[in-house]
């Protein structure tokens, strides 16, 4: 006997950071305000900045800015990252129950990783301000693949940890999320918690539709019941 506890076809979870485990809308919509108005750039709604949470931020750049000479992004990005950073003595919030789940599933053996749109230097401070980084096997952020939807970062993963896509479920708040594990390959769970609508949501069959990120760990429960 192994003494390993019973657990789902899922044996990597792989997790989406702003939006699935962490509460950063808000810092996002404020540091994007504050960069468009400090550069003197034409003014966007909040719902065309919350549109764009997840996505790396040159892609962001793009899709905020399509009129504006790219000559101009990477003085955007300098800038919204600056803004963002300067609250650093006051963490973003993980979600009610993430911290607990992730400990949960990682208790039960599951392999935990994360694939964001965020920067490295920026997922890094945030993990290590929550204490999860030993909870994860892996991470990519968006310096070091493609924005999603495109599926590299979940390929390198698997690659990297050896699961099989089959045995790899990707957990998100958003279609670019889910886009980017049917782009994989690679089994979906939906987390109502972000931006984008569940109508949107479901538009790429997930498993499932969960309300928070707490709700896993009784969803994958269930998978090993039934």
């Amino acid at each position: 006997m192994s003494g390993r506890p019973e657990v789902s076809r899922y044996r990597l979870l792989v997790f989406d950071w702003d939006g699935t485990l962490a509460d950063s809308e808000q810092r996002i919509v404020a540091a994007a305000h504050t960069t468009i108005e400090a550069l003197g750039l034409p003014p966007r709604s909040t719902e065309a900045i919350r549109e764009i949470i997840g996505l790396a931020m040159s892609e962001a750049w793009q899709a905020l800015f399509p009129e504006v000479p790219r000559s101009e992004e990477a003085r955007f990005i300098a800038c919204y990252r600056e803004h963002y950073l300067s609250n650093a003595g006051t963490p973003v919030p993980l979600f009610p129950g993430a911290k607990a789940a992730l400990q949960g599933l990682a208790a039960q053996r599951y392999r935990l990783a994360v694939a964001t749109g965020k920067g490295r230097r920026g997922l890094d401070r945030d993990m290590a301000v929550h204490g999860l980084e030993r909870l994860f096997s892996t991470t990519r952020s968006a310096d070091e693949a493609p924005s999603k939807p495109h599926p590299q970062m979940l390929v390198d993963i698997i690659e990297e940890l050896d699961v099989d896509a089959g045995e790899t479920l990707m957990i998100g708040d958003t279609a670019f999320d889910l886009e980017m594990a049917r782009n994989a390959g690679v089994a979906s769970i939906a987390v109502a918690s972000g931006v984008h609508t569940p109508e949107r949501l479901l538009d790429f069959d997930p498993l499932a539709l969960l309300e928070t990120i707490a709700e896993l760990p009784g969803w994958l429960a269930d998978q090993v019941r039934n």
